[in-house]
């Protein structure tokens, strides 16, 4: 009598293989056995009906920020509505461990800033209860959860604790520093954590507008600390890395490589005003293959793009003097407010006043600015944009962004892609999606709240790459649900999981395919103290298995809680 089975399912495995249809038993949280169209398998305790349906590995998520909310939110949404059962999270070089007491607020506030996660949810909702990344280890292992957490050492945390203002203050690190910092990087790994991160780009700052710390840091310091990893035997070297500075990057990237002999990863976004530098990195990722070295680029799988509302991290209007003294009224009567005629008048004539040149960029440029009405919008019409609508209207295109974000009872949203759009096509993404040296990524789950709501990336990946595209544009099954499987497992050492096989980790979900789907991005306030992120369910997923425990039944959640802490890697 088997545990559970999912009966009659077409199974796509995880290993890139030709999917079948078939029943995959589970025992004692591991696949027992499968067994193909029309062979006996056996009773169990419990059968999922999959006639019809997809039954694939659970997702494993690697790019994710959950290292505040995995302290205080067992359902670890959103991915816990999104068929994933692993993630990573510590990516970007910002976390909360090492932390000396008295660095707390400091680290609320730098992830506030680089991953704008709301600072006074942050201060609600985690209960410290440790000073070195071990003792956060312990305290991660005592959490209830619906998945699987693993998490890496960030370097702005590590920084901090060795080196005090010096570090956070991105200071030269001394010879005695950079010992201790890879003294302290092989400890965390060796008691479980599965990678080091590290930020080298400008737009990672705190809420007080100071850059990572680390992301200055010598090469020394950087190769010191890949002799920590070197030392601990496993762990991931992962990297986020100003765009344009990839190329010059790769020498020291391919010495971390040749230090670790472990997989060494940096960001890889295609920016405007760099279009074609993906294809030259791509090249460099070869050479560094035939040269044995395990350099790879993580990819994301829509155009980074950030939403707009009246209660987002931007907008258009912010800094117009008018609607600044209207902005900490609550939502309702500002809104009331921003409906008169006059307050609309006197906005619309006014500038924006001390805005960052970012702020200016993604606020201001109408060419770039759509307004956002469904999931497709991810890949919009240029002829549909603000500045476009504004040419063939003669209207303001401040006016037209103004108006649409008071429709939907004033939760329109704009949305401007940051990255992945500038040539207008997802072309790039269909390429380096299918690139040996790229894995799935950067769907920063957990963060951004105020801006981006990517969490759902995994379900999206299927529901549009492999259905939802023109037929010539699209991805296969079997090699997109390996992507964010088998592949995004391996890449951590997690070998006991994202494959459908005997002996394997019974992470599974079972999937309608056909009405797999993604809700519309909405606002809620549903963090500690009612503190706003934006939120995407899914639809579709008939049933979620994590460690063998059902956790999700027709998209909701049972109540099972079998995840929990991934201490170093798994499985041969």
């Amino acid at each position: 009598m088997h545990d559970l089975v999912i009966k009659g399912g077409t199974i796509v495995d995880g290993s890139g293989g030709e999917s079948f249809v078939g029943d995959v038993a589970v025992d004692d949280g591991t696949i027992s056995a499968i067994a193909g169209s029309g062979d006996e398998i056996g009773a169990a305790k419990r059968t999922v009906d999959a006639d019809g349906l997809l039954v694939t590995p659970g997702w494993v998520d690697v790019h994710t920020h959950y290292d505040a909310q995995a302290t205080w939110d067992p359902q670890l949404t959103p991915s816990g509505w999104h068929g994933v059962t692993s993630v990573v999270m510590g990516n970007c070089g910002v976390g909360f461990a090492p932390a000396k007491p008295d660095r707390h607020d400091w680290l609320i506030r730098l992830m506030e800033g680089v991953e704008d996660i709301p600072g006074a949810a942050m201060h609600e909702g985690i209960t410290w209860g440790w000073e070195t990344f071990p003792e956060y280890l312990d305290v991660l292992d005592r959490q209830p959860l619906v998945l699987d957490i693993g998490t890496q050492v960030p370097h702005g945390a590590l920084r901090a604790y060795v080196m005090g203002e010096r570090g956070a203050a991105n200071e030269a690190a001394t010879e005695a520093d950079r010992t201790a910092m890879a003294q302290l990087t092989t400890e965390a790994l060796r008691a479980g954590a599965l990678g080091f991160s590290t930020s080298r780009t400008p737009l990672h700052r705190s809420i007080d507008g100071e850059l990572v710390p680390g992301t200055f840091a010598a090469t020394d310091e950087i190769l010191a600390i890949a002799d920590g990893i070197r030392a601990a035997g496993h762990g991931v070297f992962q990297c986020a890395i100003h765009h344009p500075d990839v190329p010059d990057s790769f020498s020291w990237l391919r010495q971390v490589a040749e230090i670790t002999g472990q997989p060494t990863v940096f960001n890889l976004n295609q920016p405007d005003f760099a279009p074609d530098l993906w294809r030259d990195v791509l090249g460099l990722l070869e050479q560094a293959a035939a040269d044995g070295l395990p350099v790879l680029a993580q990819v994301a799988g829509r155009p980074v793009g950030i939403l707009q509302c009246w209660e987002a991290t931007v907008h258009p209007f912010l800094g117009r003097p008018t609607y600044e003294a209207l902005r900490d009224l609550p939502i309702g009567e500002q809104l009331a407010e921003l409906r008169r005629t006059e307050v609309r008048d006197r906005i619309l004539a006014e500038e924006p006043e001390g805005l960052s040149r970012f702020q200016l960029f993604v606020t201001q440029t109408w060419e770039k600015l759509w307004p956002f009405t469904g999931e497709t919008d991810y890949e919009p019409d240029p002829a549909g944009s603000l500045a476009a609508m504004a040419r063939s209207t003669g209207a303001d295109p401040a006016a037209l962004a103004y108006d649409h974000l008071l429709s939907a009872d004033g939760q329109g949203l704009l949305y401007f892609p940051l990255f992945n759009y500038g040539q207008h096509t997802l072309d790039p993404l269909h390429e380096l999606h299918q690139h040996p040296q790229t894995r799935m990524g950067l769907a920063d789950a957990g963060a951004h709240c105020g801006a981006v709501c990517d969490g759902g990336m995994p379900t999206f990946m299927l529901s549009y790459w492999t259905r939802d595209r023109t037929a010539g544009d699209r991805l296969a099954l079997e090699h997109m649900v390996r992507r964010q499987t088998r592949e995004t497992a391996e890449l951590f050492g997690l070998r006991d999981r994202g494959l459908i096989a005997e002996g394997m980790r019974a992470d599974l979900n079972v999937i309608d395919y056909e009405a797999l789907d993604v809700e519309a991005p909405r606002l809620a306030h549903d963090l500690p103290t009612g503190a706003r992120r934006y939120v995407q369910p899914a639809r579709g997923y008939r049933a979620t298995v994590c460690a063998g425990e059902v956790t999700v039944v027709d998209d909701e959640f049972t109540g099972a809680l079998p995840g929990k802490l991934i201490r170093g890697p798994q499985g041969v």
